[in-house]
């Protein structure tokens, strides 16, 4: 098993309009001792900002690794995920859907939109929690991100 502490620190966008799974999240973050950066925007037009660098998020770090709801404000989910693939500066970034949804037509989509992984929230907070550290222990410890060069 890797060191947590030899491991760089990967900038994580969630992109979550629900209150309530950004705390879920935050908790998982503190609960596991997650060193990982976590941003959070609410909705599809604010992910798409951040991951641009454009407006407010001019400043923002590109992120390793985007954690997409699909059900948001704005903008979907799909369309941003479509949006992120078919941008050759941005489709390098890993997309994980993280949703509510198990709806068949949901995961095909996903997939079939170049996302890396699909996963369906859990009900219960603590199985929540867990989820989110295992999308960390894999992305943080045993998938190799890109490490991208300064603009």
């Amino acid at each position: 098993m890797t060191d947590r502490t030899l491991r760089r620190v990967v900038d994580i966008l969630l992109v979550e309009d629900d209150e309530g799974d950004v705390l879920i999240t935050r908790e998982a973050f503190q609960h596991y001792r997650i060193r990982n950066a976590l941003h959070v925007v609410s909705d599809g037009d604010r992910a798409l900002q951040f991951v641009r660098r454009k407006g407010e998020y001019e400043t923002a770090p590109r992120p390793d690794l985007v954690l997409l709801d699909l059900n948001l404000p704005r903008r979907n989910g799909l369309e941003v995920l479509a949006e992120l693939k078919s941008d050759p500066d941005l489709r390098a970034i890993p997309v994980v859907v993280l949703t509510t949804s198990q709806a068949d037509e949901d995961i095909l989509r996903s997939y079939s939109l170049h996302a890396n992984a699909y996963v369906s929230k859990p009900v219960e907070a603590g199985d929540f929690m867990s989820v989110v550290r295992q999308i960390d222990d894999f992305f943080g410890s045993v998938a190799e991100l890109p490490r991208w060069r300064a603009p």
